[in-house]
């Protein structure tokens, strides 16, 4: 249905429109790996069932291939489901998708700077703990950081994704469960691709658009409650990765504060071109997971410590809500019959 060497094509292109930098100080991954292991596991007590995954280091081309191929196991079979009614334009549509998939992940390559990757509709498959080169190197210039306190740095928050998934058996079968019923209420007809909206539609378009992202346009009304739980669960992700990185890198980072303000300006500074497309693609929705979640962290480790945010690992019940995220005190008083039995 989709056309996935197309959307390899496409993002290949974008991605090499973006600048890059030497790739060579940052393919030595073997020591800030074990490194970051060792801090985030001692500070957060997450431990994994099984080793993790050698840490990678990739191009653009690498990291694009992962992110299609993660892609297509998500998007085909909602994608075949929705073409069923589509008659010949169903061919078109795909190429349109194959398309939109393409320039997203192109414009993510030149982005990433790490990831733990893996199958989400695969509870069981195996993960890998990518690291992109190129990204690394631009980004140490433009941050004027040594690049050994950089990849050091981010080690910390991958490595933070790989034991939150690692050592937290009911993840990522949660994660697929939410994303299952999330493709179910996919909405998206192809002949609509013909058809000239009115004021009244563009009008709507444009707020749905400035509040979400264009990545939430495809989800029925109805379900704004499946996404909202999805999107408050990617914030605790994101957010206890950032706190971690933090708080596990203060002993070991020359300037912590001075990499934290470059970053949080990296991720702010864009030209307006590329606001506009972080606003399209939902990036800036991204931004935003990464600092409310942040908040929400930093808030309950102020009150109850790493142990009290440790909750949001007992079970999907126990993790916050949207509203949630704005009040970590309200959470942990919520939370306080799940505490885990520190004799258990």
């Amino acid at each position: 249905m989709i056309d996935w060497k197309l959307a390899g094509t496409v993002a290949r292109g974008v991605a090499n429109l973006q600048p890059a930098g030497d790739p060579t100080p940052f393919e030595q991954l073997a020591g800030p790996a074990e490194e970051a292991e060792r801090l985030v596991s001692a500070y957060t007590g997450l431990v994994p069932v099984k080793s993790v995954p050698v840490a990678e280091a990739v191009d653009r081309a690498g990291w694009i291939e992962a992110n299609l191929t993660g892609l297509a196991a998500v998007l085909e079979p909602a994608a075949v489901r929705i073409a069923g009614n589509a008659g010949p334009l169903g061919t078109l549509a795909g190429g349109v998708v194959a398309i939109e998939a393409g320039a997203v992940s192109g414009f993510l390559a030149g982005r990433v700077l790490g990831q733990y990757e893996f199958p989400v509709l695969e509870p069981d498959a195996p993960a890998r703990l990518l690291f992109v080169a190129p990204n690394l190197a631009h980004a140490a210039k433009g941050l004027e950081a040594a690049d050994e306190q950089l990849l050091r740095w981010v080690a910390l928050h991958e490595m933070t994704h790989a034991l939150q998934f690692g050592g937290v058996p009911w993840l990522r079968p949660h994660l697929k469960e939410m994303l299952t019923e999330l493709l179910g209420a996919l909405e998206f007809n192809p002949r609509s691709l013909f058809r000239v909206p009115d004021v009244t539609d563009l009008k709507n378009l444009v707020e749905r658009v400035r509040e979400d992202g264009l990545a939430t346009m495809m989800i029925g009304g109805d379900r704004r409650e499946s996404l909202d739980r999805v999107q408050a669960f990617m914030a605790v992700l994101e957010g206890y990765a950032e706190h971690v990185m933090d708080a596990a890198g203060a002993a070991i980072l020359d300037d912590l504060p001075g990499l934290r303000s470059s970053l949080g300006k990296r991720r702010r500074d864009r030209s307006g071109l590329l606001k506009l497309l972080d606003r399209l693609l939902g990036m800036d929705l991204k931004l935003r997971q990464y600092e409310q979640g942040k908040s929400f962290c930093d808030g309950v480790v102020a009150r109850a410590g790493i142990e009290g945010l440790n909750r949001v690992w007992i079970g999907p019940e126990a993790m916050p809500t949207v509203a949630e995220l704005s009040d970590p005190l309200g959470w942990l008083a919520r939370t306080e019959p799940f505490r885990l039995d520190p004799a258990a």
